[in-house]
């Protein structure tokens, strides 16, 4: 089976400082190997909320930051290429709002971005029910608790 390189990237070195205090670089790329299974080349970048708000509003026209954007170029069973924004502002402000710490809802949203870049999709509740169920499964492997019961 072909190896699974993971690119971890910070728009800037505040980024990539606060990014630090959340989780380090080995500990991101065990959530990603724990959720992926194809070898590939998976990039993995944490962005301000201006380059948050910029990809948001030209690939999905909405004039906001979100805190997780994914997008697959390649996907077979054996290998995958994708690249995975993270908006840290965003992730920090949801995680305070939400009564949880910063790695809990940033591992979250590395799962959820790894599974979105394995051609999973939650648009339809059925599609929802499934890759929510694998969210919990994973997370629960890694030790969170399960995301979706409020704290």
């Amino acid at each position: 089976m072909q190896k699974l390189i993971i690119e971890i990237q910070c728009a800037s070195p505040a980024l990539e400082k606060s990014l630090d205090g959340i989780a380090a670089s080995a500990l991101i790329k065990r959530w990603v190997k724990t959720t992926i299974e194809q070898g590939g080349l998976l990039t993995l970048r944490f962005v301000n909320q201006a380059e948050g708000k910029k990809l948001n509003l030209a690939f999905r026209n909405k004039d906001k930051p979100t805190n997780v954007l994914t997008f697959p170029y390649a996907l077979t069973k054996q290998s995958l290429t994708a690249d995975i924004i993270f908006c840290l502002p965003v992730i920090q402000r949801e995680a305070r709002e939400q009564s949880k710490t910063a790695q809990a809802h940033l591992a979250h949203l590395v799962v959820h971005g790894c599974l979105h870049a394995q051609g999973y999709d939650h648009g339809a509740d059925r599609d929802a029910k499934k890759m929510e169920s694998l969210e919990i499964k994973i997370l629960k492997e890694l030790g969170f608790t399960n995301p979706y019961i409020p704290q």
